[in-house]
């Protein structure tokens, strides 16, 4: 059979692309690293806040991306990849501590309410979630038999199952670079996201509010690299709100769905549906999992990576700079994207995007390996009852390098009240040592000139 490669409409494809190129490889004339003391901004200790643990009582092993959040609101964070998180909970619940439950959940556990009362402000608060014991549906519930037919029939309903109106999102947003496991480079953001109804074609608005940074270009070789997008790597991966990034009625043809063994999550029976693309294509497309609410066709999360067996058109799609004495190309780009629910309407809640870089450089021995992650988890949000939108100069652009806004690390309490995602210790450690490295060598303050 001949092979297809006319299936994929350019359109959707291009724009895709456009989105996905994703790091800039810029020589510099010579290594350097920069520092910034920033004045810290008084402070409202108007939170309380309560850090721990989720584990698994399985493998009694972190559990990492799980959702930590109070109960009938919509303050929450995410576990951290040592599955640890930072909960700043406002005075008013926290001095009445009865009347607040914090949930626990996370995707194949059963979710944990636990009173507020409970949680020890020092820090000691160690949650194991139960894995969810999967039980046949019951009778009311239609087992499926085409999974096309069940993730076209999601996509069809996302005006009646996720919100239909405009939303005002506070997200925090991290993006980091390592060199093999040595983190070199960390960006973060607290930005707002004016989030239109996901059955708008209309594109989400990002508005950046503080940022910071901290990087070692030594560590760099002569290379630095730069992710371009920031927050809107993170955002594009809704999939229910941009599925032309990966499915329209046209590139779902090229797709194979079958249905891996179900799962439960909230006590809902949620069907996994595995995806993958025909073999007689030839355009790079995605593979992975989808999970669909079995009741009412919802999808909760989705967890896939991109096909990037041909070398040549991956780095084309991703490097949009490099040296020429070497060749750069990705070896792995994987994506995630998990959605909360609050009085029976779907959101957007959390994602994250991983994408690893080889670089050979000619007349070298040895090569060069990267990894980029970007992540971004809403952390509060409210109606945009006068469907406010920033101005055009007020918005970040699709095409910001988030490193060259960012103005550098201070205190740890930077954000005062906001939620953010607890920095892991190989994070932290590495702004550590950052900062010591910095301040031995009198580069306090200011940036070198390149």
């Amino acid at each position: 059979m001949k092979n297809k490669t006319n299936k994929i409409p350019k359109k959707s494809w291009l724009a895709a692309c456009i989105f996905l190129s994703l790091i800039w490889v810029t020589a510099t004339p010579s290594a350097f690293a920069f520092y910034q003391n920033v004045q810290q901004e008084p402070q409202d200790q108007s939170f309380k806040e309560y850090k721990g643990e989720v584990i698994g009582n399985d493998t009694n092993k972190s559990l990492v991306f799980a959702t930590v959040a109070i109960e009938g609101t919509n303050v929450s964070t995410i576990t951290n990849a040592d599955g640890e998180f930072a909960l700043k909970v406002p005075s008013d619940m926290a001095d009445d501590p009865l009347d607040s439950n914090v949930l626990v959940s996370f995707l194949g556990y059963t979710t944990k309410s636990i009173p507020l009362v409970q949680f020890d402000e020092n820090g000691n608060n160690e949650i194991k979630l139960r894995v969810s014991v999967t039980e046949l549906p019951e009778v009311n519930v239609e087992v499926p038999k085409d999974a096309e037919a069940l993730v076209r029939e999601t996509l069809k309903r996302k005006g009646d199952n996720y919100f239909d109106d405009p939303t005002l999102m506070t997200a925090f947003y991290r993006e980091t670079i390592k060199k093999r496991r040595r983190n070199v480079s960390l960006s973060e953001a607290v930005v707002n996201i004016y989030k239109t109804p996901y059955t708008s074609y209309k594109k989400d608005g990002v508005k950046l509010y503080k940022a910071r940074k901290s990087t070692d270009y030594s560590r760099l070789d002569t290379v630095a690299l730069k992710l371009q997008g920031g927050p809107f790597n993170a955002l594009f991966v809704d999939v229910m709100k941009y599925p032309e990034y990966i499915f329209t009625d046209e590139t779902l043809n090229n797709y194979d769905f079958s249905f891996d063994r179900s799962t439960r999550v909230n006590d809902r029976l949620i069907y996994v549906v595995n995806f993958k693309q025909l073999e007689s294509i030839l355009d790079p497309l995605y593979q992975g999992k989808l999970y669909i609410d079995a009741e009412n066709k919802i999808l909760t999360s989705a967890i896939f990576s991109l096909n990037i067996t041909d070398r040549d058109r991956a780095a084309r799609m991703f490097v949009r700079k490099k040296p020429s004495n070497a060749r750069v190309w990705p070896t792995e780009v994987a994506y995630r994207v998990d959605y909360r629910e609050k009085n029976g309407r779907w959101y957007y809640g959390y994602s994250n995007v991983l994408m690893t870089f080889k670089i050979n450089w000619d007349k070298r021995l040895f090569n060069s390996v990267y990894s980029m992650t970007c992540e971004m988890a809403v952390t509060d949000w409210k109606k945009n009852k006068d469907s406010d939108f920033p101005r055009a100069r007020e918005r970040m652009k699709s095409s910001i390098i988030l490193a060259d806004e960012a103005i550098g690390f201070s205190d740890p309490n930077f954000w005062g009240e906001y939620n953010i995602i607890e920095p892991d210790k190989s994070i932290e450690s590495a702004i550590d040592k950052i900062r010591r490295q910095l301040q031995r060598s009198g580069n306090n303050g200011g940036t070198s000139a390149r």
